[in-house]
Protein backbone atom coordinates (compact mmCIF):
# COMPACT_ATOMS: atom_id res chain seq x y z
CA UNK A 1 0.00 0.00 0.00
CA UNK A 2 2.90 2.32 0.74
CA UNK A 3 4.35 1.65 -2.70
CA UNK A 4 0.98 2.43 -4.30
CA UNK A 5 0.80 5.75 -2.44
CA UNK A 6 4.32 6.70 -3.54
CA UNK A 7 3.48 5.81 -7.12
CA UNK A 8 0.36 7.96 -7.02
CA UNK A 9 2.23 11.01 -5.64
CA UNK A 10 5.22 10.78 -7.93
CA UNK A 11 5.55 13.75 -10.35
CA UNK A 12 6.49 12.68 -13.86
CA UNK A 13 8.37 14.84 -16.41
CA UNK A 14 5.13 15.07 -18.35
CA UNK A 15 3.33 16.44 -15.28
CA UNK A 16 6.06 19.05 -14.74
CA UNK A 17 5.87 20.14 -18.38
CA UNK A 18 2.10 20.47 -18.19
CA UNK A 19 2.43 22.61 -15.06
CA UNK A 20 4.95 24.89 -16.76
CA UNK A 21 2.74 25.27 -19.83
CA UNK A 22 -0.27 26.09 -17.67
CA UNK A 23 1.72 28.81 -15.93
CA UNK A 24 2.00 30.71 -19.21
CA UNK A 25 -1.77 30.95 -19.42
CA UNK A 26 -1.98 32.28 -15.88
CA UNK A 27 0.73 34.90 -16.47
CA UNK A 28 -0.94 36.18 -19.62
CA UNK A 29 -4.04 37.11 -17.65
CA UNK A 30 -2.35 39.55 -15.26
CA UNK A 31 -0.25 42.70 -15.46
CA UNK A 32 0.18 45.45 -18.05
CA UNK A 33 0.32 44.60 -21.75
CA UNK A 34 0.26 47.92 -23.55
CA UNK A 35 2.27 48.91 -26.61
CA UNK A 36 4.33 51.78 -25.21
CA UNK A 37 8.11 51.29 -25.00
CA UNK A 38 8.27 51.92 -21.29
CA UNK A 39 11.80 50.55 -21.11
CA UNK A 40 14.69 49.80 -23.43
CA UNK A 41 17.85 47.78 -23.60
CA UNK A 42 20.59 49.77 -25.33
CA UNK A 43 23.88 47.95 -25.75
CA UNK A 44 27.00 49.08 -27.63
CA UNK A 45 29.60 46.36 -28.09
CA UNK A 46 33.11 46.10 -29.52
CA UNK A 47 34.11 42.73 -31.04
CA UNK A 48 37.74 41.94 -30.39
CA UNK A 49 40.11 42.37 -33.36
CA UNK A 50 40.08 39.29 -35.56
CA UNK A 51 36.68 38.14 -34.26
CA UNK A 52 34.43 40.57 -36.13
CA UNK A 53 32.86 38.02 -38.48
CA UNK A 54 32.41 35.38 -35.80
CA UNK A 55 30.81 37.91 -33.47
CA UNK A 56 28.42 39.16 -36.12
CA UNK A 57 27.31 35.67 -37.10
CA UNK A 58 26.82 34.66 -33.45
CA UNK A 59 24.73 37.73 -32.71
CA UNK A 60 22.67 37.54 -35.92
CA UNK A 61 22.14 33.78 -35.94
CA UNK A 62 21.71 33.06 -32.24
CA UNK A 63 21.93 35.77 -29.61
CA UNK A 64 19.59 38.34 -31.18
CA UNK A 65 16.85 35.72 -30.99
CA UNK A 66 17.67 33.43 -28.05
CA UNK A 67 19.23 36.15 -25.93
CA UNK A 68 16.76 38.93 -26.72
CA UNK A 69 13.72 38.69 -28.98
CA UNK A 70 12.50 35.32 -27.63
CA UNK A 71 12.25 36.79 -24.13
CA UNK A 72 8.95 37.88 -22.57
CA UNK A 73 7.92 41.52 -22.98
CA UNK A 74 10.69 42.45 -25.41
CA UNK A 75 8.54 43.36 -28.40
CA UNK A 76 10.88 45.08 -30.89
CA UNK A 77 14.57 45.13 -31.68
CA UNK A 78 17.08 46.41 -34.20
CA UNK A 79 20.84 46.27 -34.71
CA UNK A 80 22.99 49.14 -35.93
CA UNK A 81 26.62 49.34 -37.04
CA UNK A 82 29.30 52.04 -37.16
CA UNK A 83 31.78 51.59 -39.99
CA UNK A 84 35.18 53.22 -39.53
CA UNK A 85 34.17 56.46 -41.23
CA UNK A 86 31.14 56.73 -38.95
CA UNK A 87 33.28 56.03 -35.88
CA UNK A 88 35.55 58.94 -36.82
CA UNK A 89 32.59 61.36 -36.70
CA UNK A 90 32.03 60.70 -33.00
CA UNK A 91 32.71 63.19 -30.27
CA UNK A 92 33.90 64.30 -27.76
CA UNK A 93 37.37 62.86 -28.11
CA UNK A 94 37.56 62.39 -24.32
CA UNK A 95 34.35 60.48 -23.64
CA UNK A 96 33.20 59.07 -20.32
CA UNK A 97 31.24 56.44 -22.25
CA UNK A 98 33.60 55.08 -24.91
CA UNK A 99 37.35 54.85 -24.36
CA UNK A 100 38.57 55.46 -27.01
CA UNK A 101 35.59 57.28 -28.44
CA UNK A 102 35.64 55.00 -31.51
CA UNK A 103 35.04 51.88 -29.40
CA UNK A 104 31.73 50.11 -29.94
CA UNK A 105 31.15 49.05 -33.57
CA UNK A 106 27.71 47.58 -32.97
CA UNK A 107 24.64 48.97 -31.25
CA UNK A 108 21.55 46.93 -30.42
CA UNK A 109 18.30 48.57 -29.33
CA UNK A 110 15.25 46.82 -27.88
CA UNK A 111 11.86 48.00 -26.62
CA UNK A 112 10.24 46.49 -23.52
CA UNK A 113 6.58 46.76 -22.60
CA UNK A 114 5.91 49.46 -20.04
CA UNK A 115 5.58 48.05 -16.53
CA UNK A 116 7.25 44.73 -17.36
CA UNK A 117 10.84 45.57 -16.48
CA UNK A 118 11.07 43.39 -13.37
CA UNK A 119 9.61 40.30 -15.05
CA UNK A 120 11.87 40.69 -18.06
CA UNK A 121 14.94 41.25 -15.92
CA UNK A 122 14.44 38.01 -13.96
CA UNK A 123 14.13 36.12 -17.26
CA UNK A 124 17.13 37.77 -18.91
CA UNK A 125 19.45 37.03 -15.98
CA UNK A 126 18.32 33.39 -15.96
CA UNK A 127 18.53 32.85 -19.71
CA UNK A 128 21.98 34.40 -19.98
CA UNK A 129 23.23 32.08 -17.25
CA UNK A 130 21.84 29.17 -19.25
CA UNK A 131 23.33 30.40 -22.52
CA UNK A 132 26.70 30.83 -20.85
CA UNK A 133 26.55 27.36 -19.32
CA UNK A 134 25.61 25.88 -22.70
CA UNK A 135 28.51 27.55 -24.50
CA UNK A 136 26.28 29.91 -26.49
CA UNK A 137 27.93 33.20 -25.43
CA UNK A 138 30.60 34.76 -27.63
CA UNK A 139 33.42 35.74 -25.28
CA UNK A 140 35.56 37.80 -27.69
CA UNK A 141 33.75 41.08 -27.21
CA UNK A 142 33.66 44.04 -24.83
CA UNK A 143 30.53 45.79 -23.57
CA UNK A 144 31.27 49.49 -24.03
CA UNK A 145 27.86 50.87 -23.07
CA UNK A 146 25.15 48.44 -21.96
CA UNK A 147 22.17 49.50 -19.88
CA UNK A 148 18.49 48.90 -19.41
CA UNK A 149 16.72 52.24 -19.50
CA UNK A 150 13.40 53.82 -18.51
CA UNK A 151 11.58 55.86 -21.14
CA UNK A 152 11.13 59.53 -20.23
CA UNK A 153 10.00 61.33 -23.39
CA UNK A 154 9.65 61.18 -27.15
CA UNK A 155 9.81 64.32 -29.27
CA UNK A 156 8.48 64.17 -32.84
CA UNK A 157 9.47 66.38 -35.74
CA UNK A 158 6.08 66.17 -37.47
CA UNK A 159 3.67 66.01 -34.55
CA UNK A 160 1.02 63.35 -34.98
CA UNK A 161 2.11 62.48 -38.52
CA UNK A 162 4.40 59.54 -39.15
CA UNK A 163 5.44 56.50 -37.12
CA UNK A 164 5.20 56.54 -33.33
CA UNK A 165 8.02 55.57 -31.00
CA UNK A 166 6.67 52.04 -30.64
CA UNK A 167 7.16 51.68 -34.42
CA UNK A 168 10.71 53.07 -34.40
CA UNK A 169 12.60 49.77 -34.36
CA UNK A 170 10.43 48.27 -37.13
CA UNK A 171 10.27 51.30 -39.43
CA UNK A 172 13.06 51.28 -42.06
CA UNK A 173 15.01 54.26 -40.74
CA UNK A 174 18.27 54.89 -42.60
CA UNK A 175 20.32 55.79 -39.55
CA UNK A 176 20.46 56.43 -35.84
CA UNK A 177 22.47 58.77 -33.63
CA UNK A 178 23.19 57.76 -30.04
CA UNK A 179 23.65 60.75 -27.74
CA UNK A 180 24.61 60.40 -24.07
CA UNK A 181 24.36 63.48 -21.84
CA UNK A 182 25.37 63.85 -18.19
CA UNK A 183 23.66 66.50 -16.11
CA UNK A 184 25.79 68.60 -13.77
CA UNK A 185 24.36 66.61 -10.84
CA UNK A 186 21.39 64.46 -9.80
CA UNK A 187 19.28 67.49 -8.92
CA UNK A 188 19.96 69.06 -12.33
CA UNK A 189 18.81 66.11 -14.46
CA UNK A 190 15.13 67.09 -14.36
CA UNK A 191 16.02 70.57 -15.64
CA UNK A 192 18.18 69.08 -18.38
CA UNK A 193 15.32 66.81 -19.47
CA UNK A 194 12.89 69.73 -19.53
CA UNK A 195 15.28 71.85 -21.62
CA UNK A 196 15.89 69.04 -24.08
CA UNK A 197 12.21 68.07 -24.42
CA UNK A 198 10.73 71.56 -24.63
CA UNK A 199 13.46 73.65 -26.26
CA UNK A 200 16.51 72.06 -27.84
CA UNK A 201 15.00 68.93 -29.41
CA UNK A 202 11.98 70.60 -31.08
CA UNK A 203 14.28 73.27 -32.53
CA UNK A 204 16.87 70.73 -33.68
CA UNK A 205 14.28 68.41 -35.20
CA UNK A 206 12.64 71.13 -37.33
CA UNK A 207 13.78 70.62 -40.92
CA UNK A 208 16.21 67.87 -39.94
CA UNK A 209 16.50 64.28 -41.24
CA UNK A 210 15.49 62.99 -37.79
CA UNK A 211 11.82 62.04 -37.44
CA UNK A 212 11.91 61.59 -33.67
CA UNK A 213 14.13 61.48 -30.61
CA UNK A 214 13.48 59.11 -27.72
CA UNK A 215 14.90 60.01 -24.30
CA UNK A 216 15.72 57.45 -21.59
CA UNK A 217 17.44 57.30 -18.21
CA UNK A 218 19.62 54.29 -17.31
CA UNK A 219 18.79 51.91 -14.50
CA UNK A 220 21.33 49.89 -12.49
CA UNK A 221 21.93 46.32 -13.56
CA UNK A 222 21.09 43.61 -11.00
CA UNK A 223 23.83 42.30 -8.78
CA UNK A 224 23.52 38.82 -10.30
CA UNK A 225 24.19 40.05 -13.85
CA UNK A 226 26.80 38.29 -15.99
CA UNK A 227 30.33 39.20 -14.91
CA UNK A 228 31.39 40.42 -18.37
CA UNK A 229 28.84 43.28 -18.24
CA UNK A 230 30.01 46.14 -16.04
CA UNK A 231 27.66 48.03 -13.76
CA UNK A 232 25.95 51.07 -15.26
CA UNK A 233 27.54 54.46 -14.62
CA UNK A 234 25.72 57.78 -14.27
CA UNK A 235 22.43 56.30 -13.08
CA UNK A 236 21.52 59.52 -11.23
CA UNK A 237 22.75 62.04 -13.80
CA UNK A 238 22.67 60.50 -17.28
CA UNK A 239 20.20 60.74 -20.16
CA UNK A 240 20.36 58.60 -23.29
CA UNK A 241 18.91 59.93 -26.56
CA UNK A 242 18.20 58.00 -29.75
CA UNK A 243 17.76 60.09 -32.91
CA UNK A 244 15.96 58.13 -35.68
CA UNK A 245 17.03 59.35 -39.13
CA UNK A 246 15.37 59.16 -42.51
CA UNK A 247 18.72 59.66 -44.28
CA UNK A 248 22.23 58.34 -43.85
CA UNK A 249 23.84 60.28 -40.96
CA UNK A 250 26.89 61.08 -43.12
CA UNK A 251 24.70 63.19 -45.42
CA UNK A 252 23.77 65.71 -42.70
CA UNK A 253 26.37 65.39 -39.98
CA UNK A 254 27.89 68.86 -40.07
CA UNK A 255 24.57 70.64 -40.52
CA UNK A 256 22.51 68.86 -37.88
CA UNK A 257 24.64 66.93 -35.38
CA UNK A 258 28.10 68.46 -35.04
CA UNK A 259 27.17 71.08 -32.42
CA UNK A 260 25.04 69.19 -29.91
CA UNK A 261 27.72 69.23 -27.23
CA UNK A 262 28.32 72.96 -27.45
CA UNK A 263 24.63 73.74 -26.96
CA UNK A 264 24.38 71.69 -23.77
CA UNK A 265 27.58 73.24 -22.40
CA UNK A 266 26.47 76.77 -23.28
CA UNK A 267 23.17 76.19 -21.47
CA UNK A 268 25.15 75.23 -18.36
CA UNK A 269 23.11 72.06 -17.90
CA UNK A 270 25.74 69.36 -18.27
CA UNK A 271 28.10 67.71 -20.70
CA UNK A 272 27.57 65.60 -23.80
CA UNK A 273 29.65 62.45 -23.30
CA UNK A 274 28.97 60.78 -26.64
CA UNK A 275 27.43 61.56 -30.01
CA UNK A 276 27.76 58.51 -32.27
CA UNK A 277 26.15 57.81 -35.68
CA UNK A 278 25.11 54.36 -36.93
CA UNK A 279 23.40 52.77 -39.91
CA UNK A 280 21.18 49.67 -39.71
CA UNK A 281 22.68 46.24 -40.21
CA UNK A 282 21.25 43.96 -42.90
CA UNK A 283 19.95 40.93 -40.99
CA UNK A 284 21.40 37.61 -41.98
CA UNK A 285 24.42 39.11 -43.77
CA UNK A 286 27.97 40.22 -43.02
CA UNK A 287 27.50 43.54 -44.74
CA UNK A 288 29.75 46.26 -43.26
CA UNK A 289 31.95 43.83 -41.27
CA UNK A 290 34.89 44.47 -43.59
CA UNK A 291 34.50 48.24 -43.02
CA UNK A 292 34.83 48.28 -39.21
CA UNK A 293 38.60 48.85 -38.99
Amino acid sequence: MTADRESTNRTTPEDATATHVATYGELAAVGPYGVRPGHALITMVEPHPGHEYAYNRWYEDDHYIAGAMAMPWMFAGRRWVATRDLQLLRYPAESAVARPVTAGCYLSTYWLTEGRYDEHMRWTVAINRRLNRDGRVHQHRTHVFTAFQDHLATVYRDGAAGPRDFHALDHPYAGLVLEVVDAAGPEERAGLLEWLRDRQLPRRLAGSPAAMVTVFRPTPLPGDRMSYVRQVEGVDTRLTLLWFLERDPRDDWAAHFAGLGEEVADAGLGRVELVAPFVPTVPGTDRYVAELR
